[in-house]
């Protein structure tokens, strides 16, 4: 598979995409051919991930749940490249885990709402209309098992999943006769980052839970990225693809 089958080189926005799932996803596309444009809050992180893709990579410090912050820098991106044909909506923070719902904060449910929620619409408005001038395109917002099934003790984190499978089953069908797709990918426990900072009894109860009782890894995840955007996934849409070791069954 290829996802260069487009007469020039796929440009794909990549939110997150300093670190984590974000990064191992960037590796693979400019393996592939694609050029990248990584929106993330980390300065530090953006400049090390430039240096180890290489040129062209575009980056830009953006906080996804700034709507401004955003439109600029996808303008920017299609000013410096031509044209958008991929976003992936990586970006994304669990809040504090490991709570009752009767204790949540109520501001860092917010917090959680505007980056995971907020984001993906700041982006997916942003870019859609380039998109549609082409006639072309493919996004995917990164959810999660715990969008579909909820996560005892991330009330906030699980709200916010379930709230971006809900938007990508409207996305899809709202522009499914345009030539662009809206995925979005569920994910189980995978090994980022991320979860350094979560309690060990949250990741202890989430990986309990997967029949294969192991995590799924970034290279798994990056490999079905790499289909779900390509031209060849032209007949899927407002779907959410499953990547659980079989913990989701429907």
């Amino acid at each position: 598979m290829n996802i260069t089958n487009t007469p020039t080189s796929p440009v794909a926005i990549i939110t997150g995409g300093a670190g984590g799932l974000g990064f191992a996803i960037a590796e693979r596309l400019v393996r592939k051919g694609a050029r990248v444009a990584l929106f993330d809050f980390n300065e530090e992180a953006l400049q090390k991930a430039q240096r180890e893709l290489g040129e062209p990579t575009f980056v830009a410090k953006v906080d996804v749940a700034d709507r401004t912050a955003v439109g600029l820098a996808v303008e920017a991106v299609a000013e410096a490249f031509g044209r958008i044909n991929i976003l992936i909506n990586c970006a994304g923070i669990t809040g504090y885990t490991n709570i009752k719902s009767h204790e949540v904060d109520l501001e860092d449910f917010n917090r959680v709402m505007r980056v995971n929620v907020n984001g993906c619409l700041n982006t997916f408005q942003a870019v859609v209309p380039h998109m549609l001038r082409q006639e072309y395109g493919r996004v995917l917002h990164f959810a999660s098992i715990s969008g579909k099934e909820g996560n005892a003790g991330m009330l906030a984190y699980s709200t916010s999943k379930a709230a971006v499978i809900g938007m990508t089953k409207v996305q899809g069908k709202e522009y499914a006769g345009t030539g662009i797709t809206v995925n979005a990918i569920a994910p189980a426990v995978i090994l980022t980052e991320i979860h350094t900072i979560m309690p060990e009894a949250q990741i202890k109860y989430m990986t309990d839970k997967i029949p294969m009782k192991r995590c799924g890894t970034k290279d798994e995840v990056a490999a079905i990225v790499e289909f779900i955007v390509s031209p060849e996934a032209s007949f899927t849409t407002g779907f959410t693809f499953d990547l659980s070791g079989g913990r989701a069954t429907y």
